[in-house]
């Protein structure tokens, strides 16, 4: 079998037992953004409580964080944890989307993929990881998001080794498989449903929708 079908089996297995994921949850694109930031090293239930302070604050919108001071973003996104760093983060973001796209999520979305991915890494912050999330989810651009859950689950299933990084696991799936936002967004919400649900640092194999492929 090759990388190609193997990948399809473990999307289709996987698609199968969750179903339609609607992956990103968010009103619109500048709060998926908002949110590929505040995820970083926390859970997304921390995140929902960070973004609807936000909300209830008025503040999910390009100019409104561009003007509230640092230290009382801070404040209001704290459930997120390292709400100083991410409120920094935050703010280097919108600087950003104001300077390079006047503010508007819809004009950062026609730039040409390669050179809104390097844009946004020159961004303080944002690595590849949280860049791509905001590529696929906020741009609907052709990019698989790479992320922890991802790599081990195939390192389990013997498909790379436990030295192989974002980059390398990146391009498994875009080298593989037809460049597809629809199919990228819901491959990776079912991997990191798999990765919570069953292939966490002490592996729930037995029931999970992937065992087959391990016998």
């Amino acid at each position: 079998m090759g990388r190609q079908e193997e990948l399809l089996e473990i999307y289709e297995r996987l698609n199968s037992f969750f179903g339609d994921l609607h992956w990103w949850p968010a009103d619109d694109p500048f709060e998926v953004a908002v949110g590929a930031i505040l995820t970083q090293n926390t859970a997304w239930a921390n995140v929902e409580k960070a973004i609807q302070a936000l909300r209830q604050n008025r503040l999910l919108t390009p100019a409104a964080l561009f003007s509230v001071p640092e230290d009382e973003l801070a404040g209001i996104i704290r459930p997120s944890g390292y709400y100083h760093l991410k409120a920094r983060r935050l703010k280097a973001f919108v600087r950003f989307l104001v300077v390079e796209y006047s503010g508007d999520v819809d004009i950062m979305k026609v730039e040409d993929l390669s050179r809104l991915r390097d844009k946004l890494l020159g961004v303080n912050g944002i690595g590849p990881e949280t860049a791509d999330s905001i590529l696929l989810y906020a741009c609907q651009k052709p990019v698989f998001v790479g992320d922890t859950y991802t790599k081990r689950i195939l390192v389990r299933h013997g498909m790379i080794g436990n030295d192989t990084d974002y980059h390398s696991i990146q391009a498994l799936f875009m080298d593989h498989l037809q460049p597809d936002v629809s199919l990228f967004s819901q491959f990776h919400a079912v991997i990191v449903n798999t990765g919570k649900a069953f292939c966490r640092k002490e592996p729930r194999c037995s029931s999970c929708p992937l065992a087959i492929l391990r016998a």
